[in-house]
């Protein structure tokens, strides 16, 4: 009886193991997702992981040092995949100043993140694309750590990559896949490797070409934006549209040179209509860039030794969610357990919320 029952319960963690690590494929996979916020929770303290069950599909083989804008990452790995793990805003300064250093810069360039270290960034293809300056050099910072251990899971026999992150690690998770992928394009990498991420509680990464570019490339079920619909962090960072910000061919660049031509005095009228229109979001972005712009980079500067922020940055505010959404709807009995109380800012926000609306989400 004993050796039945053990055989019985052989089988059943072996059943259970081998769905935790069943070969990547394309689509959003209930499963999959939970058991990442499931080894991601344990990165926090009891407050964060009490009540959440640990992972059954990955162990812990690497945890980076503090890096750049005290970054941080874990490699974990399984029978068919490893899983680069970002670490979302930590309870300091300079974490945070990652998030309000909220300007934008073109999504290719250089950043000089030392005095000895330049590190050359390609984001995203289309040449309008830009992104969040604050986590591009957080990006930049780990890209170096985590590219070397990349190639040592490759020699490993390794062919299948998880990305994920959860908050400011979802931010990093868009940006960090973009750049790996690059990787491969240019010779870097390896090109049979396979990429998925999951990107969980995400704001907003860059404007709508970055978007557009990302998607692009991810679009056939190979990256995630999971998003609880109650949880005020995606909105952010605040999106400011101007003109500018529109494709070539559009009514509205030629509108104020239309306007003037139209007969006196509708022409005056309405030239003075547009500009109220208009002028108000044009000093938003300018204010915008003068405080989460330059102001911000004298203190990121202070903060962290070598690092030299760009002279100009890009002329947009037009920050846009990005990926495949994956929407967690709360219903009543979420908001009886998660009620709105504005003395809890990250309720919404919280692994526990996520996890509790996920087990409500349908599986087709």
């Amino acid at each position: 009886m004993k050796t039945f029952l053990g055989v019985v319960l052989l089988a059943i963690a072996c059943t259970a193991w081998g769905q935790a690590t069943k070969p990547l494929r394309a689509g959003f996979d209930k499963e999959e997702y939970k058991q990442l916020l499931r080894a991601f929770s344990c990165w926090g303290d009891s407050t964060i992981y009490k009540g959440i069950p640990e992972s059954t599909a990955y162990r812990t083989i690497y945890r980076s040092k503090v890096i750049g804008m005290e970054n941080q990452w874990e490699l974990y790995e399984n029978h068919t995949h490893a899983v680069i793990c970002l670490r979302g805003t930590a309870n300091s300064k300079v974490s945070w100043m990652a998030n309000f250093y909220a300007a934008m810069i073109p999504a290719v360039g250089q950043l000089q993140l030392n005095d000895t270290l330049k590190f050359d960034y390609h984001f995203a293809n289309n040449p309008r694309a830009a992104v969040h300056v604050g986590w591009a050099l957080s990006s930049a910072y780990l890209l170096t750590d985590i590219l070397p251990k990349v190639r040592e899971q490759y020699e490993k026999g390794f062919r299948a990559f998880m990305i994920f992150g959860h908050s400011q690690g979802a931010a990093l998770a868009y940006l960090i896949t973009a750049q790996l992928k690059h990787y491969q394009k240019t010779g870097v990498l390896p090109k049979d490797i396979v990429w998925k991420t999951y990107c969980s509680a995400a704001p907003k990464p860059g404007n709508l070409y970055f978007a557009y570019d990302y998607e692009a490339s991810t679009q056939m079920g190979w990256s995630y934006s999971v998003v609880n619909a109650a949880d005020w962090v995606p909105e952010v960072p605040v999106t400011i549209q101007v003109v500018g910000d529109f494709n070539n061919v559009n009514p509205f660049t030629e509108a104020k040179k239309q306007l003037r031509k139209l007969p006196f005095p509708q022409n005056k009228l309405m030239t003075f209509m547009h500009g109220q229109l208009t002028r108000p979001n044009k000093r938003a972005l300018k204010k915008y860039q003068l405080y989460l712009g330059k102001i911000a980079s004298r203190v990121v500067e202070k903060n962290v030794p070598g690092y030299k922020s760009p002279e100009e940055f890009y002329d947009s505010n037009n920050y846009m969610r990005c990926g495949n959404m994956i929407v967690l709807n709360p219903d009543e009995a979420y908001y009886q357990k998660f009620p709105d109380d504005k003395s809890k800012l990250f309720q919404h926000h919280s692994l526990l919320a996520y996890l509790y609306l996920l087990d409500k989400l349908p599986v087709e």
